[in-house]
Formats: structure tokens, sequence, C-alpha cells
């Protein structure tokens, strides 16, 4: 017989006499009901299994909670580098500018009158030699017609002179000698006549008296003939006369002329400010011709920084793009810069040719224009970003090298507002920290991440420094 009894402080005591079995009596339904021991026991076992499970799990959450404050000193602080990268740099400056004609025509009047035509309108292409204005012109008119009569009044005194005078003339010369002939003869034949006594002393004084007034008609016809030949005096005059005559009609001309303004050249009407009915001075502005042609050139005028002066150059090419056709780009060519520096405003007036230039490129419009003044290629090249002291003589980068961050001492190329050119310091494919975003520090252990470049400036003003393309 055996049995199983619970010794104090839960351990079991067996005895191993065969059990004598025994009828258990039924319990009934009030009767209280007796813990077992063998449940008690159960309930014991699991819990001290949760205990163990509880410590287990806090100690692995320290433990994580440990790794994770100190994963920064393991493997280093998270940090987004930019890759230096080998690639084409191209320095523009960008300025703001208009198109520009190089040849403006003020189109004035060197006379006074009122209006009576204006044959063109504003935007209007005309030809040169077309009419553009003209004046009331009544006056002129009666001017040029009085002068037109002058000159046939005098080319008619030349005809006189020629078709009569000059006859005239001769034949009054040859009369003269012929009288001054028979006054000689007359004479001889009285003195022979006093010699012999048959006429007195008196009939021989009238007859030298006579002898000596034919020769002084015979002078004066002379005088006369010699006037009227076409080199004489009176033909000098008529000539003159003549001469005064054309000079006036001319005047006349040149004052009809005045009252009506014709182009000097080929071009665009950019601006009038005359109206029909306007009464105008000598010399007053009425209209502005943009002269155009395969001799006249489109330019485009901008104002570039005095900083930027030492990049400019001519003949450097330029691209160029109007703000009403931002799509559309024109090519250009530095032309001119001025020698002089405008102190008001620190900048120097550059003019650039459009070569080829668009059909919608209109006088004064405003365009935008990137001049390339250098060229790189295969060249080293990070984000402005990533340079500190760039003012100074030793301008540096953070570098990421075996996990960590070197300060590394830089020599600067080609700079710009989101590019720069490395020509010594670092190789291309080096990661390089935004020291100012970060706040990461030289020696710093870190896990770099390499991040995009920022984006391209499409257009930054010239005031601000060359972008970079």
């Amino acid at each position: 017989m055996s049995d199983t009894l619970a010794a104090p402080g839960g351990v079991e005591s067996v005895d191993k006499t065969p059990a004598l079995k025994l009828p258990v009596p039924p319990r009934s339904p009030s009767q209280p009901k007796a813990a077992p021991v063998a449940q008690d026991e159960e309930k014991r076992t699991p819990r001290s299994l949760r205990s163990w499970l509880l410590i287990a799990l806090g100690t692995l959450l320290a433990l994580a909670a440990v790794l994770y404050f100190s994963r920064n000193l393991l493997l280093g602080t998270p940090t987004p580098v930019y890759a230096a990268t080998s690639s084409e740099l191209v320095q523009t400056v960008v300025a703001s500018g208009r198109v520009v004609s190089p040849q403006r025509v003020t189109v004035a009047l060197q006379g006074s009158g009122r209006v009576l035509r204006v044959a063109v309108a504003e935007g209007q292409t005309v030809e040169r030699g077309q009419l553009l204005i003209e004046l009331d012109n009544s006056d002129a008119r009666a001017s040029l017609a009085q002068a037109r009569a002058a000159v046939a009044q005098a080319q008619a005194r030349i005809r006189q002179l020629r078709e009569l005078s000059q006859p005239v003339a001769a034949q009054a010369l040859a009369q003269a000698q012929a009288t001054a002939l028979l006054a000689r003869k007359a004479l001889a034949r009285n003195r022979d006549l006093v010699t012999q006594g048959f006429i007195s002393q008196a009939a021989l004084d009238d007859a030298q008296r006579a002898v000596a007034v034919a020769d002084s008609q015979v002078a004066s016809a002379q005088a006369q003939a010699i006037t009227n030949t076409p080199s004489g005096s009176d033909a000098a005059l008529a000539r003159a006369a003549l001469a005064q005559a054309v000079a006036g009609q001319q005047l006349a001309s040149v004052r009809l002329a005045q009252g009506q303004v014709l182009a000097p050249s080929s071009g665009v009407l950019i601006s009038r400010t005359v109206e029909v009915g306007d009464i105008v001075q000598p010399g007053e502005a009425l209209m502005v011709l943009a002269a155009t042609g395969p001799d006249q050139a489109v330019q485009v005028l901008v104002q570039i920084d005095e900083k930027n002066l030492s990049k400019i150059a001519l003949g450097q090419k330029a691209l160029g793009s109007a703000d009403a056709f931002a799509s559309q780009r024109f090519d250009a060519v530095v032309a001119f810069i001025n020698p002089g520096v405008d102190a008001a405003r620190g900048s120097v007036e550059v003019k650039l040719n459009v070569t080829q230039p668009p059909a919608y490129l209109r006088q004064d419009m405003t365009v935008s224009i990137d001049i390339e003044t250098a060229r790189r290629t295969a060249t080293v090249v990070v984000p402005t970003s990533t340079l500190e002291d760039a003012a100074t003589d030793l301008p540096w980068v953070l570098v990421v090298r075996d996990q960590r961050a070197v300060k590394q001492f830089v020599t600067l190329g080609l700079r710009g507002d989101t590019r720069v050119e490395l020509l010594s310091g670092i190789a291309a494919g080096e990661g390089v920290v935004p020291v100012s975003k970060t706040g990461v520090k030289a020696g710093q252990r870190v896990l770099a991440t390499v991040t995009p470049e920022p984006p391209l400036h499409a257009q930054t003003s010239a005031k601000a420094g060359p972008p970079m393309r």
C-alpha cells in the first residue's frame, strides 16, 4: 500500500508500502472543494518561466537601446554628400538688355509750315526715298515758278545779244567807218581848194571838225561791237544774270523740297510725333527711323557689372532669348565694349551683334543674354555649397576618406553660382560634405550617402556674378 502526502514546503514524501484502495464517498454539492496539491505545483512552474522571459526581454531592449544610441560612434553619423564629378564646365555672364538698331535716324524738317500729309505709320517698313511727311508748299511752288521765269528771261537776253545786238553793233561800226572815210576825203579836197583860194579857211576848219567827229563815232562803234561779242561785257553780264536766275531757281526748288521728307534709308519707323495739320518748326524731331539692310545688323545693348569686365572680350559667343519668347534662343557675338564705366551704376555698356535675328525681335524689346566667357572639359566640379572660406587664400572642403570627414584645402578654378572648378585637392568620385547644412566637423566619423547635386540656375543677374552651366 502507498500513500502520497504533501510534505511541508511543497516537497512530496512517498511511502513505498503498497497502497490500500479505499472507496471514495461521493461529495455533496454543498461540500467545499479541496485544492489539490498537484494543481498548485502546475501553476507555480509557468510563473517562474514567465519571470525569466520578462528579464530576458528587458535585457534585450536595454542592449538594443545602447546599440541604437551608440550607432553613430560605431558606424558613423549619416551624412549626405555630393560626389565630385569630372565634366564639362561653361562659365557665362548673364545680363538683361534691349534690342537696338546700330543706326537710328531722327527725321526733322529744315523748313517750317503746316503738315499737309503724313504718309507712313509707326511700325511700317519704308524704302529709301519713300515720302514720309509733306508740308503745305504753295508758297514754295510760287517762288519756284517765279525763279523759272527769271531763268527764261536771262536766257532770252543772251539770245537777244547773239541775234540782235551783235549784228547792229557791227553795222553801226561799218557805217561810222564809212562816214569817217568820206570826211577825210572832203578834208583833202578842201585843203586843195583853200590853197587855190576857192574857199575860205572857215570851210577848211569845218571839214577838219567833221573828220574828228567821224573818228569819234568809229571809236564808239568799235567799243559797242566789242561789248556785244561773246567775250564782251554785255555778254558777260547776260551770262551772270542767267546764272543768278538759275541759282534762284535751285533755291526755290530746295525750299520746295524741304516741304517733303523722304526716307534717307530703308528701315522701320519706330515712332512719330506729328499729325496732319500740325505747325512744325525747323529742326523739330518728328519721326525716328531704325535703318535696316544687309549692312545694318541688329544689336543687343546690355549693361555688364564692372566686376565682370575682365571676363568679357570681343568676339565671345552668346545666346539670347526674349522675355516674350523665352523658349526660343538666338546667337549673338560681342561686338563692342564701351571703354568707359558708368559711375552711377557701376556698369559697362556692351553691344552684341545678332548674326541671324529671328523675325520676332522688335526694336527696344527686352532680352536676356548669356555670354560664354570660359569653357573647361573633363574638369573636377563640385557644388559651391561644399566650399568653405571661398573668399580667402585657403579655401577648403570636407571630403569623406576612410569613413571620416577630412578637411582638404583646394585650388579654385572657374566659379559660379552653383558650380565651382577644383584644380587640385579633390579627385573625381570623392564625396564632399555641404558643411553649412550638416554640421559635420573635421575628423568626425560619418556614414556617407550620395545625394543628387543641386539644380543649376537657369538665369541669374549679371550683378550677382557669372553663373555656371
